[in-house]
């Protein structure tokens, strides 16, 4: 049998010799591994008679430790000096000029809602904002939507925890109680637009949990259904840059506007893709609605003096039609290569009069 101390010398030797990390490896199998030299050796302990076995057994075991403990410690080097090799190779001179990598871009929805404001704010509107997280009456009930409307069942709602009191706070799902807190804290006339973010629990192709959306309000004694459709058909026309796009108005059902109404506007399809304007084909773009009574008595106004009409639509969805976006979730994946190919360089908004410029 090869003397252990003998094989102790040469194996260590081996390690400290060891110039990177493979052949270290090679050497660990070598002496430990299944075939390896010291495992061989422990292998042959049965031959010996009782007290040869125990001794060269514990003299093995010494070995095989200190073997173990220098393979570690040259390892540990050699990573700390393939480390600093790579530092030095991959150094950067922070003096240099730096390389901004190309122009940003505005997301499509910032860009939406820049152009919604610009073709609103020339009609007159005004922007109103409100919380994200909303109470019952302001969310639900205001809106002519009690505790057993049907409607609810409409809103796949994110409820917050239960308050002592009972009542739950919700994240809203529509932009509506925008209008409501405006018409409690201003006096006729108003005319308001209010976008932001919007809270439903859905999730696929054309819907996500979270969404944009932009709600419309006039409130004055004259205003009714011929300004709500006049104000509706020049904004399909100013924001998708069609001069003649058809607009109709279907006959529906919202609980917070009575009479209700959606509207469609022309387009023709090809396969996948869709063209606004002329066509064969209709598209469902928004709904709108003269202002329900029970909504405006909600918001402090009588309905007996005033009245007004509401409208609502997607920002996704009219960005998704204007500038062929196939699919809503990728809004929210923040993947820059999308933001680079869909998103708009900084420039100036679209106007009902000038249109979209470049």
């Amino acid at each position: 049998m090869e003397n252990p101390e003998q094989l102790k010398d040469a194996l260590l030797a081996d390690v400290a010799a060891a110039g990177d990390l493979d052949s270290l490896e090679q050497l660990r199998v070598s002496a430990l591994g299944r075939k390896g030299r010291i495992t061989d050796l422990m292998k042959g302990l049965g031959a010996l008679d009782p007290d040869e076995r125990r001794a060269t057994g514990q003299a093995l075991n010494q070995v095989k430790e200190a073997v173990q403990s220098a393979i570690d410690a040259r390892k540990a080097d050699l990573e700390d000096a393939a480390l600093d090799a790579r530092l030095v190779d991959e150094a950067v001179d922070v003096t240099l000029p730096v390389d901004i990598g190309g122009q940003g871009r505005l997301h499509p929805i910032s860009q939406t809602l820049d152009e919604v404001i610009a073709i609103f704010g020339e009609m007159g509107f005004s922007v109103a904002e409100g919380p994200d997280i909303e109470d019952d009456f302001h969310n639900f009930e205001a809106l002519n939507i009690p505790p057993e409307h049907p409607a609810r069942q409409m809103h796949d709602t994110f409820y917050l925890p239960e308050k002592s009191d009972a009542s739950r706070m919700v994240l809203r799902t529509h932009t509506s109680p925008v209008q409501i807190r405006t018409m409690e804290n201003e006096e006729p006339p108003i005319r308001i637009i209010a976008p932001g973010r919007t809270y439903r629990c859905d999730s696929d192709l054309t819907h996500t949990p979270m969404f944009h959306q932009v709600e419309g309000l006039v409130v004055d004694k004259t205003s009714h259904m011929g300004h709500l459709k006049g104000c509706l058909i020049e904004f399909c026309r100013a924001y998708f840059e069609v001069g003649d796009v058809p607009v109709r108005f279907r006959p529906s059902y919202f609980p917070f506007t009575e009479p209700s109404a959606e509207v469609d506007i022309g387009c023709s399809r090809d396969r996948d893709s869709i063209k606004i304007g002329a066509g064969d084909d209709w598209l469902e773009i928004l709904g709108c609605g003269m202002v329900h009574p029970n909504v405006l008595r909600a918001g402090g106004i009588d309905p007996d003096e005033y009245q007004g009409f509401a409208f609502g639509m997607g920002l996704e969805r009219i960005a998704m039609l204007k500038y062929g976006i196939p699919d809503l979730r990728t809004f929210f994946e923040a993947d820059l290569r999308w933001l680079r190919h869909y998103g708009f360089v900084p420039m100036e908004v679209p106007t009902m009069l000038r249109g979209l410029t470049t």
